[in-house]
């Protein structure tokens, strides 16, 4: 491949699923990059991620989907259910549900390691700059300089803020915007090996925040026959405490409302028991904003527009902003006119996801039930609700998340 010589250099600040996915994209069409990265090396960090037909489909123009598929688990269907451990409704997903690409139940570590191995063995070794922590920018009419803590700054031609949920880029464009948004809601995550439940390949989700709420899916297959099972649990807590994905969580400070979760399909308190570790954060995010694009310099994946961790969206909206980010490279000879192209196709619908997964994120369909039945155990789901009601509200949410089978196939 032959880097475009007319192409000025792009500054890509951070080396996450979005920075990285966006440098591979502009490989692909020869667009010269670089990464800056405030991690010292490269490190997989998290637990489990969804990944959705929308981002595969990007990821597989990339030719990462084999590589996918030999560390995720490709699901077959979300199951929901209420408090009781009573199917609700399933749906297929994927390619089971009839799309052109599969959705990957995927170890985030694993994933960002697809990611960051491709970027290796496409641009080489020395590629990504590590322990750069950026601490601002300058621009002026022809070129934008990215400024580092006790690092030399670097010269390009646009940048390219893709430094996470707490992005310094951010911080510098909008001083007074604050603390993260805490809705009153806390997660604790962890995962377990175990045998496979449901259909070894079911995305599942039981109850409702107020009362209890789990989500469970497997993310790696062993050659023993068993899979390490992600779980997230959220529930309602009045104090705030800022953290990261790394902070240690404790089970009796979550495992109350589960103590009782034993299903014929799943023995949740002994899920959680045997978990390899728990991680606790606080469900942050915030509010939309009505410009990304300053001059030189664009906002992308969680700098932009982060949201609630709900509906297997925050990573995959990240990839769709890099794929919309380079095809706009590729078509618009002038740089600022391309960034600011991609954030009129992408800014007004990942606001819309933010705000739907705070008050109407997928598993609605389980509050809509247990609204109607009062939290009670009920015969049929057919004597409560119309089972094509609840595929509505799953519709609708794919349609605002641009994952419906028309939007991926077109």
């Amino acid at each position: 491949m032959v880097v475009k010589k007319t192409q000025n250099n792009i500054l890509i600040v951070g080396g996450g699923i979005g920075g990285l996915t966006l440098a591979l994209a502009l490989h692909e069409k020869g667009i010269k990059c670089n990464i800056f990265e405030a991690s010292p090396e490269f490190k997989p960090l998290g637990v489990g991620i969804n990944m959705l037909p929308h981002a595969i489909k990007v990821l597989s123009s990339l030719n990462l989907e084999s590589e996918l598929s030999r560390f995720g688990v490709e699901a077959q269907e979300f199951a929901y259910f209420n408090r009781h451990g009573q199917p609700i409704i399933t749906e297929h997903c994927g390619r089971f549900a009839g799309y052109d690409y599969p959705h990957f139940s995927i170890h985030r570590g694993d994933l960002h390691k697809v990611l960051y191995d491709a970027v290796i063995d496409r641009f080489g070794p020395n590629f990504i700059n590590f322990n750069h922590s950026c601490s601002g920018f300058e621009q002026n009419e022809k070129t934008v300089k990215v400024l580092f803590n006790q690092q030399e700054p670097h010269t390009g031609s646009i940048i390219i803020a893709a430094d996470g949920f707490h992005s310094n880029i951010r911080k510098n464009l909008y001083p007074n915007e604050g603390e993260p948004r805490y809705g009153g809601i806390n997660m604790w995550r962890g995962v377990t090996i175990r045998k496979p439940f449901l259909t070894g390949a079911s995305v599942t989700r039981i109850g409702t925040v107020d009362t209890g709420k789990m989500t469970i899916y497997p993310i790696r297959e062993f050659n023993n026959g068993s899979q390490m099972i992600n779980w997230v649990t959220e529930q309602p807590r009045s104090d705030f405490k800022r953290n990261d994905w790394a902070t240690k969580g404790h089970i009796e400070d979550f495992i109350e409302p589960f103590k009782e979760w034993h299903f014929d399909w799943l023995d949740i308190p002994d899920l959680i028991n045997n978990s390899e570790f728990v991680l606790e954060y606080p469900m942050v995010d915030r509010d939309p904003i009505n410009q990304w694009t300053f001059g030189r310099v664009t906002l992308m994946g969680d700098a932009a527009h982060p949201m609630y961790p709900r509906g297997g969206n925050g990573g995959a909206q990240a990839i769709l902003d890099a794929d919309s980010l380079a095809k706009n490279l590729e078509k618009h000879e002038d740089q600022i006119s391309a960034i600011n192209a991609y954030e009129g196709e992408r800014r007004v619908i990942a606001n819309q996801i933010v705000l739907t997964n705070r008050k109407q994120p997928p598993d609605h369909i389980i509050e809509k039930v247990e609204s109607l039945t009062k939290g009670l155990p009920f015969n049929r789901i057919e004597d409560v609700i119309n089972p094509e009601e609840l595929l509505a509200i799953s519709e609708r949410y794919k349609n605002i998340a641009q994952y419906s089978i028309e939007k991926v196939s077109n």
